[in-house]
């Protein structure tokens, strides 16, 4: 939760008017994680405290994998444009060096837009293996490379402000690009 990705992505949007709920789960339990995620969102739906809508679920690596499996199993009567999107910073599409095994299943299942900002050089998410998911999703979707980013989206010669300004700029430009959309 207090990776500087996150801290200033959060940062960044919340200076644009977006309210961001930042949270974590200890440990690396998948299950675990997406039990949580849905906890928190199931609370920020019902509570009389928040009016909310429009909601993008995100993370970052596998809070990404775990907010992914969270929007697949949002039922049909449930969707009432609560959740309006994903945001998946580094998703592990697989394990280093195992490319024979995908973590896509949740992906095909989606139905809201879904913006995957990666880097061309993640050794747990090969571009032309996450392009070719994205073709066979059903929920319209974006990739944005970060160019020669690893999966912790360092780059040689690049200062980190510089990748965070570039994701970050990305990521509000979907978010509004969508929330437009739904005005029209």
């Amino acid at each position: 939760m207090n990776l500087p990705h996150l801290m200033s992505l959060a940062s960044h949007l919340a200076s644009h008017g977006f309210f961001c709920l930042r949270f974590t789960c200890k440990g690396l339990n998948i299950v675990h994680r997406i039990k949580a995620y849905k906890s928190v969102l199931n609370y920020l739906r019902t509570s009389g405290e928040y009016r909310l809508a429009g909601v993008f679920l995100g993370g970052r690596s596998m809070g990404s994998r775990a907010a992914a499996s969270v929007m697949c199993h949002i039922e049909p009567d449930d969707a009432d444009d609560f959740v309006r999107g994903l945001i998946c910073i580094s998703y592990p599409l697989h394990h280093p060096k195992q490319q024979h095994k995908l973590r896509d299943e949740d992906l095909f299942r989606i139905k809201e837009p879904v913006l995957f900002v990666s880097g061309s050089a993640d050794e747990m998410c090969e571009k032309n293996l996450l392009e070719k998911v994205a073709q066979k999703m059903q929920a319209p979707n974006k990739i944005h490379w970060i160019e020669k980013a690893n999966h912790s989206m360092a780059v040689k010669g690049r200062s980190t402000n510089d990748v965070f300004k570039e994701i970050n700029t990305q990521i509000l430009f979907w978010i509004q690009e969508i929330t437009e959309m739904d005005k029209k």
